[in-house]
Order: C-alpha cells, then structure tokens, then sequence
C-alpha cells in the first residue's frame, strides 16, 4: 500500500524569500532518491532542492519565479512502504506526511551579510549560520519582516511599522525601559531616507563607462553571464567600493612543510585523504587568527564596534564549472590536518556538482583564495565582506636564499593578505603575515593533535 508525503524546502540558514529559477519535475514523474526537484537562487550562489525519497510526483506545490523560505512544500510524492527514505542519507531536504500541519522553521541569522561572495574575485560566493548577529550594511534597506517579537513597543506602534515596512530589531527606543514610540518609528524612517539620498548621490558621483558598439570594430558574440557570475559581481563591487581594501605581500619557506608532505602522503591516500599544501595553509590560518583575533571580527551597522567572534568558519575559493564558490569549514579549529584536508575535498566535490546547501556557504571568518595550483606570482584578492581579511596563495617556485654565508635553493610560497584599514593597519597585517610564514616554515606542531 502507497502512502503520500510532503518534500519541503530544506534548512537555508538565513535566507529568506529564494527565487526558485526552474522546476525539474512535473506531476506524474518518477523521482529517484537525490533527484533535484527545483533550483534555487540565493544572493550567493544557486541551488537545487534534492529529493530525500524516490516516488511519482502527485503535486507540485512552487512554480519558476516563486519566492519560498525554509520548510515551504516543494512537491508531494506518493511512495511505496519499504522504498529507501530520507533516514537512509545525508538529509538535505524536510519529509513530512502529507496530512502533517507544517511547522514553523527557526532560522538562525547569518554572520554574513555578504558573497560572496560577497565576495573576492578570487572567492566569489560565500558564507553557515551562525549565533552572532550582524545587522544588515544600512538602514536605507528595511527588513520585511516587520514583527520582531522580542521588540519592546506596543499593538499602535507595531502597526504603525507594518505600515512603513519598518523592522522594529533595528530600532532603538527612547521610552520608559527602551520602548519604543511612534517617534522613534518615525526618526528612524526620516534616517533611512536621508541615507537612501545619500547612497543615490554617491552612485550619481561615480564616473559611468562609456558605452561602445564593440560590433563596428569586427564580429562579435555575445554570451550572457552565468548565474554565479550575476550574484557575485554586484557584491564584489560594493565591497571594492565600501571597503579601503590595503594588499600585504610576504613569502613563506615552505621547503620542510613539502618534505613533510610527502613522506606523510601516501599514507593518508591509503585512508582516502588527498593530503594538499592548503591544508597545511589553513591549518596556520586557524593558529594566525588565534593569535590575531581582529583577523575575524567583523565591523557592526553603525561602523563604531568590531564583533569578535569566538568561532573559526573559514571559506575557501572552489573552481567550479559555473564560476568560483566559497565554501566555509566550520570550526577548522577543532580539526586537524587530516580532517581539514579531507573536507576540503568534499566541500570542493559538492561545490563542482552544485549541491553545497546553504549553511556550507556561510558564516565565514576569514577567508583563504589560493591559485597554486594554476600558477601567478601575486595578486590582490578582494575582501569577502563583511569579513575583515582575505589571504591569497599564489604557486610556490625554488628561489636562492641567502643563509649562512651562501645561496641556497629554497622553495618560497607567495601570500597576499588583503585587508579592510578601517579595522587593521599596516603593522598588525605584517606581524599577521609574518607569524603565518614563521608557522608555515617549521610546520612539524602543525600535525599536532588537538587539545
């Protein structure tokens, strides 16, 4: 006997109102389990919705150009007792009888308000969930949702905010125990608009590229940007924008983290772990941010506080067919070389196949864009705000360095740190650079356990 269940939207951290671009299925269609159902849009990358069971389609319950939100339906399945179900694999989407009320989905709110990707050129989209709050980059954008309920402010008041499409959370109250008034709802919308104003004039003040008939010169062919690339590039130019980027260049001896290496790396490869120069790089970037705390913090809304933050998520840049995704290790901190390595891979396997979820793209700290293996000497990564600082890895090469009274061969790895001057200056960037290419010199506590 058959029975009928509900796909949902999975968890998305704290997005909200996704686009859906496509829809995979139509009614009567047989799915298998990890079948993607529809495609997803976020302000970071896009995203299919696999299916946790294997069934026929009986509904559908989103159509392409639909904004959803974690544990909306995507599509009813009727499926047969005994098929495999979402138990059986890594969940990546909400099952729940078809005559189940829906639950309410708790988001947590993001550490990023990014991408990504927010993004560096070189690390395009990013950034999992995570328990800080940061608030968004400016008041001239209200939130939607209107209806904080931890906001001290009366039934008049609330609605008054519904009205004027203001978030209550952003507001702060001048009554008795911080309510707040209708005046505060008020001056904060007057604020908002004198930013709107400001933010108008600033874009009339950048000097606009001239347009060119590129076709009177010779043939020519037009090619649309991908989606990444469409996501990505109004974030990298507010962040080129916003923040005084600053690059600091150094090089690290990485002669005896290679021999190292490889005398450990056909060991791991017989446990199934790619064992590559990153991770020994990330490894040094948990013990640089340790040390450097102000690598990881953030600036808030108003620009006069640093939120420091007592996690260590760092992204990385992936090479992917659809252009560069920043997916984030949680907690590399609490992981040593061998784990760090190993996700690594599998993050970098899920961002080419297109099936990192949401929470794998956000909450980065710090994040790390390494070209190595393509080649180049030096380059100046762009911030992945609202992170403060980026590293950049180029190709190491074999220099001559002069020690002891000669020339020795010595293989030197090129890093390029960029940073945001708001929070970081020149002197705390190159003990920053310099404590990662001591570490990365004698690299033996590296392979340390963790405490």
């Amino acid at each position: 006997m058959s029975e009928q269940a509900d796909v949902r939207v999975p968890d998305m951290g704290s997005f909200k109102d996704v686009t859906v671009v496509d829809v995979l299925v139509k009614i009567g269609d047989r799915v298998e389990l990890e079948s993607p159902l529809a495609t997803l849009e976020t302000e970071k990358a896009t995203m299919d919705v696999p299916s946790p069971l294997a069934g026929i389609v009986l509904a559908l319950h989103l159509a392409k150009g639909d904004k959803i939100n974690t544990g909306d339906r995507v599509v009813s399945l009727q499926i047969t007792p005994g098929e495999s179900k979402a138990s059986t694999v890594t969940p990546a989407a909400t099952v729940t009888p078809a005559s189940a009320v829906t639950p309410t989905s708790a988001v947590t709110p993001a550490s990023t308000a990014t991408p990504a990707s927010t993004v560096s050129a070189d690390a395009t989209v990013a950034v999992p969930a995570t328990p800080i709050r940061v608030p968004p980059a400016s008041p001239a954008s209200p939130a939607v949702s209107t209806g904080n309920p931890a906001a001290h402010a009366g039934p008049s008041v609330r609605k008054l905010a519904r009205e004027l499409g203001v978030n209550l959370g952003q507001v702060t109250g001048s009554g008795v125990k911080a309510r707040i008034t209708h005046d505060d709802v008020k001056d904060w919308v007057k604020r908002a608009l004198a930013g709107a104003a400001v933010a108008v004039s600033a874009q009339a003040a950048l000097p606009r590229v001239p347009v060119v008939n590129f076709s009177a010169f010779g043939e020519v062919e037009i090619k649309p940007l991908t989606r990444v690339q469409k996501i990505s590039g109004p974030r990298l130019h507010a962040s080129w924008v916003n923040v005084p980027h600053v690059t600091q260049f150094d090089e690290a001896d990485i002669t005896e983290l290679e021999n190292l290496r490889t005398t450990l790396k056909q060991r791991a490869e017989q446990q199934g772990i790619k064992l590559t120069p990153l991770a020994f790089v990330v490894r040094a970037c948990v013990q640089a941010l340790a040390q450097f705390p102000k690598f990881r913090s953030s600036l808030d809304e108003s620009g006069q506080n640093l939120v420091y933050k007592r996690y260590t998520h760092i992204g990385f840049a992936a090479d992917t067919p659809n252009g560069l995704l920043v997916p984030v290790m949680r907690d590399a901190d609490k992981r040593d070389v061998y784990e760090i390595a190993r996700l690594l891979a599998d993050l970098s396997d899920k961002a080419r196949q297109g099936k990192l979820s949401a929470p794998e793209m956000q909450g980065g700290c710090f994040t790390i864009s390494s070209l190595g293996g393509i080649g180049g000497m030096a380059f100046t990564p762009i911030i992945n705000a609202p992170e403060v600082a980026i590293l950049g890895v180029s190709r190491s090469s074999l220099k001559p360095v002069y020690r002891d009274g000669s020339f020795v061969p010595r293989l030197m790895l090129p890093l390029s740190l960029s940073y945001d001057h708001r929070v970081i200056d020149g002197a705390e960037a190159a003990r920053f650079t310099t404590f990662l290419a001591q570490t990365l010199a004698s690299p033996r506590p590296l392979l340390e356990a963790l405490p």
